[in-house]
């Protein structure tokens, strides 16, 4: 059963939900960073997917990093499924620019996260989806 780990929950807005994928954004204005989690409970790894779930998982994955790329202009994409504080298995993608806040360290850890507006996280949304949608387009909005 899936249940998104309480602090994925707590630093994150709902965006949408993809064939294996429930689609999240990172509540920090600094960045475009867009995370993807597997709706499959009690999986902490990509290699516990079986192949059919692997492959859907990148699949997903490289049609948001080219959607956010094209949507937000992106220098750089970061593609990271860390785990560290969250075991629950997620993928985060975020979008780079030279200059930008962590530039060109990684952007765990530097700075302080800055909570959007609802109107920003919207904008966000509302950008990235044309993009995401002309890939895939039985995607639903949450």
């Amino acid at each position: 059963m899936f249940t998104l780990h309480s602090r994925l929950e707590q630093d994150t807005i709902p965006v949408a939900d993809l064939p294996l994928s429930r689609l999240v954004m990172m509540n920090d204005a600094r960045f475009p960073w867009f995370i993807l989690i597997p709706r499959i409970g009690g999986i902490t790894e990509i290699h516990q997917l079986d192949k059919a779930n692997r492959q859907q998982l990148m699949d997903e994955s490289c049609i948001l990093a080219e959607a956010l790329m094209s949507a937000f202009r992106g220098y750089k994409m970061n593609v990271a499924a860390l785990g560290n504080v969250v075991p629950q298995l997620h993928m985060h993608h975020v979008v780079r620019q030279e200059g930008d806040a962590a530039w060109p360290a990684p952007v765990w850890g530097v700075g302080t996260p800055e909570t959007m507006s609802e109107e920003e996280a919207q904008t966000g949304i509302r950008q990235l989806i044309p993009h995401l949608q002309k890939a895939m387009p039985e995607l639903k909005l949450v």
